[in-house]
């Protein structure tokens, strides 16, 4: 079931999303950036503020009780930015990844915002593949990746964003 995550999830939200991008249990699931990035994803304290800030939206995905994905949406004046999605490393490639993005497009029609717009570290093929096969394309834009405190480079590759989008139809 998808809903939207409330203050009380914050600390399970962050075992999630930090054990689905970084670390050696990220690994199990193939959207890892354990090989291009150690430091921590995110903090509960991050996801109270994000999840108490007017505009911004955290969906989850419940199972059994238990937060197994999720996704950070921001509605901007005429986009909306999707970030963050997060499906646990053992589950992934079973449709959920999915089922949030599908979700994510139910909130911008919602939001009458015509687009969904993401950033997506440019080495990663794979998931840049991903993103496209479910309607996503190359916006041509680049951004620096923005190094947070604790983050460390473990590749010598560029890690710049491309910036993708969809646009969603009513």
């Amino acid at each position: 079931m998808i809903t939207q995550a409330t203050i009380a999830d914050a600390a399970e939200l962050s075992i999630l999303v930090n054990s689905a991008y970084r670390g050696e249990t990220s690994k199990k699931g193939w959207t890892t950036e354990a090989d291009l990035l150690e430091g921590t994803r995110t903090t509960e304290e991050e996801l109270k503020t994000i999840i108490t800030s007017s505009n911004h939206y955290i969906l989850k995905f419940t199972q059994n009780e238990k937060i197994i994905g999720s996704v950070l949406l921001i509605a901007k004046k005429e986009v909306l930015y999707l970030g963050m999605l997060t499906v646990s490393p053992e589950l992934q490639n079973g449709g959920i990844g999915k089922q949030l993005l599908q979700a994510a497009e139910q909130l911008a029609q919602q939001l009458e915002l015509s687009r969904i717009q993401m950033t997506v570290i440019g080495i990663r093929k794979e998931l840049l593949a991903w993103y496209i096969r479910n309607g996503y394309e190359d916006t041509g834009l680049r951004e620096p990746f923005p190094f947070g405190e604790g983050d460390k480079a473990l590749t010598s590759a560029p890690l710049d964003f491309m910036v993708l989008e969809k646009k969603i139809t009513s």
